[in-house]
């Protein structure tokens, strides 16, 4: 299973939930996948499981029995894979595209990677 996270924050992150749909339908992704939404515009359009929220108990579990975790540049979000012992796939939001007001996600991530090296920056 593959895990999808994109936060709580208040712009939507759909391009990143297009592009998870776009493998799913392409079947280049075929296992299950559950994706927590957020306030993000875009619907799936593929077999996802898809939430806004998940409880903090839904998405440790998630976590935990996923294959794969992919989130968006917000700590707290990818600390807890690596908390588990995972490495997470870490995309991060990105101003030009208004997914956050600046462009602190990216470059902070592009810090841990550097520094620590436990998740896979895309």
């Amino acid at each position: 299973m593959i895990f999808v996270t994109v936060g709580t924050h208040e712009q939507p992150f759909d391009r990143l939930l297009r592009e998870i749909d776009r493998l799913k339908l392409e079947n280049i992704i075929q296992e299950e996948v559950i994706v927590q939404t957020g306030v993000s515009m875009y619907e799936m359009q593929s077999d996802c499981i898809a939430s806004p929220t998940f409880s903090y108990e839904e998405m440790k579990k998630y976590t935990e029995e996923a294959r794969i975790v992919i989130t968006h540049g917000g700590p707290s979000s990818f600390m807890l894979p690596v908390s588990l012992g995972k490495v997470p796939i870490v995309v991060p939001r990105k101003k030009e595209y208004k997914e956050h007001v600046n462009n602190h996600q990216v470059n902070f991530c592009d810090a841990v990677k550097k520094k620590y090296g436990y998740i896979i920056l895309v």
